[in-house]
């Protein structure tokens, strides 16, 4: 069931909640927790539809802010409000509202948001686009106890993730640590196969890829070892490869899907590592609402300390892996001398 309103507040979207329950005859419904998603009309269905398919784990009431800019000078003077509320299969597991803001009230999307959220729930703010540069400070972020970003969607990530390593606050996530969770418990249960000792780690994946950077950390941080960076064609992340005192472990992954584990001395192993829609990555991170201290030290870990490699691709990839590796290990160096 839709319904829809035109200039309208708060109240009368909480009595349209109220209206639409009863219509469909579900007055209560069971919801966790309330996820603001902020995005623009662009991106808005493919969020909200990954937000609906994560709701089936966790029931939960969706405002979706959309804030729309008016050319005009004359329009953007006016405030206005406009909402579509939607309960029943129309809004997945719970209910949905999807807000459109006009003119001065886009300054204020805090003041059109409280009033909607669940009491005595916990608020989980998504940033599908255009991200704030500090989320903690951010009107919206401070209605929640989690706050999730994605520098995946970022003209820039790398830059992306020193900004956000410099404001980072309790609460604070990021889809491209989500995205690494199944590689970390994989390259985890291997090392737990083997009792050996770690020198070297080489990761390798896109380029300016905000999750290869991150799992490189990760392991830097951990592990206490050398780790460098290299470029490939993707997808994504391809491979890690682990120098030990007893072996090399590998795991590598070609095609998005299938990846290998190869350990020396064992045979290789083929295990699923597939690359995960939005919907996964949100309902994982809606799993937890504590704040993250594994994510927070890797990311204050800095990507600069990575050290980066030449590519060994040829073409067009090649240039721009000779230059980024001669950055990042001037970065590294001077890092060094400290």
């Amino acid at each position: 069931m839709k319904i829809d309103l035109t200039d309208t507040t708060s109240s009368k979207i909480n009595k349209a909640l109220v209206e639409g329950r009863r219509a469909i005859g579900t007055p209560a419904v069971g919801m966790v927790l309330t996820l603001v998603l902020v995005t623009d009309e662009e991106n808005a269905y493919d969020a909200l539809k990954a937000a609906n398919e994560a709701s089936r784990e966790h029931p939960s009431r969706k405002l979706v802010v959309v804030k729309r800019f008016s050319r005009s000078a004359r329009d953007r003077s006016k405030a206005r409000l406009d909402a579509e509320v939607r309960v029943g299969v129309e809004a997945g597991t719970g209910e949905t509202v999807v807000l459109r803001l006009y003119g001065e009230v886009i300054d204020h999307a805090q003041s059109v948001v409280l009033p909607l959220l669940l009491p005595d729930a916990p608020v989980v703010v998504w940033w599908a686009a255009n991200a704030p540069d500090n989320p903690a400070k951010d009107p919206l972020g401070t209605l929640a106890q989690r706050r999730v970003t994605d520098t995946y969607a970022a003209e820039n990530p790398i830059d992306e993730l020193k900004a956000r390593a410099a404001v980072y606050t309790p609460g604070d996530t990021d889809l491209a640590w989500t995205r690494i969770t199944p590689w970390r418990s994989m390259l985890a249960a291997a090392l737990d196969q083997v009792d050996c000792k770690v020198t070297a780690v080489r990761v390798e994946g896109e380029e300016l890829n905000a999750s290869c950077e991150l799992l490189g950390m990760w392991l830097a941080e951990r592990l206490h070892v050398p780790v460098t960076r290299a470029v490939s064609a993707g997808p994504g992340l391809t491979s890690v490869r682990m120098e030990t005192d007893c072996g090399t472990i590998e795991l590598r992954r070609s095609d998005g899907s299938l990846a290998t584990l190869a350990i020396e001395g064992q045979p290789d192993r083929a295990v699923a590592l597939n690359r995960r829609e939005t919907s996964e990555l949100i309902a994982e991170e809606l799993r937890r609402l504590d704040p993250d201290d594994t994510y927070a030290s890797t990311l204050r870990f800095g990507v600069d300390r990575l050290a980066a490699a030449d590519s060994e691709k040829s073409g067009d990839t090649a240039q721009p892996a000779k230059k980024a590796a001669s950055t990042r290990t001037a970065a590294a160096k001077k890092a060094a001398s400290k």
